[in-house]
């Protein structure tokens, strides 16, 4: 391996870890340390493993994905957490890592279509401030593995929606295989406006989880995918 090459560390080996790590292969991405839960819960040999790498992926469990933030905090490595349903603790961690002078990249999705959809509820959010006569529906649909309802996207996508001035309400559903179907319904009493975003390979996690990693190199602070694909949604929803 060349000095530079990418080193990578990889937390958790279920689905979206292994899906990580053949992908960061094709590219010629060290992966330095693969870290399950049993090299996890050996702290001392975990952040050894974490010193290794420039950038660490984390694809864990909502009740795991706090701590493993810490750890990889302790070992100076940064760390793009694709894990979803610990967001309730994201205020705080935010202000650990900015104090700790740890960087930090959450995203509920890596994809970059998600990222559109994003954008695109932001604006149809402002477009209907003030209208009556409309009501706003989320539907997501994820492979029944899935442990946390709604998905962080959904969340993202209603948080997108607010500036309507109206909730969302969101339907979660969690069948066979499904990786990932978020669809927006905004309801008129004579028409409907459908936005829709279905994933048809979990790659696409992959893909954008490593795009975000050799983005977080060398940084410092708190990201998420909006600031790695230059995205300003606020921007646009305020256009």
């Amino acid at each position: 391996m060349t000095a530079e090459t990418p080193r990578i560390a990889i937390l958790g080996m279920g689905k979206m870890g292994r899906e990580v790590d053949g992908l960061a292969r094709e590219r010629g991405i060290e992966v330095v340390a693969r870290l399950d839960v049993a090299e996890i819960a050996d702290r001392a040999g975990a952040i050894a493993a974490l010193k290794r790498a420039q950038v660490a992926v984390d694809f864990t469990t909502p009740d795991s994905a706090v701590g493993n933030i810490d750890l990889c905090l302790d070992a100076g490595c940064p760390v793009v957490v694709g894990t979803t349903g610990w967001y309730g603790d994201l205020a705080q961690v935010c202000d650990r890592v900015e104090k700790g002078n740890g960087a930090l990249l959450w995203a509920p999705n890596f994809s970059v279509g998600v990222a559109i959809v994003s954008a695109l509820c932001a604006r149809a959010g402002e477009l209907l401030r003030g209208l009556e006569g409309y009501a706003v529906h989320l539907t997501e649909t994820h492979h029944a593995q899935k442990k946390d309802a709604p998905s962080g996207t959904a969340l993202l996508l209603r948080d997108a929606l607010a500036s309507s001035g109206r909730e969302a309400e969101i339907t979660s559903i969690r069948t066979g295989s499904v990786p990932g179907r978020h669809e927006v319904a905004i309801d008129g009493a004579y028409e409907q406006i459908v936005i829709s975003h279905d994933v048809s390979n979990r790659r696409v996690f992959a893909d954008g989880a490593l795009r975000a990693a050799l983005w977080l190199r060398g940084k410092k602070g708190v990201y998420t995918m909006d600031d790695v694909l230059g995205l300003d949604v606020r921007g646009l929803a305020e256009s």
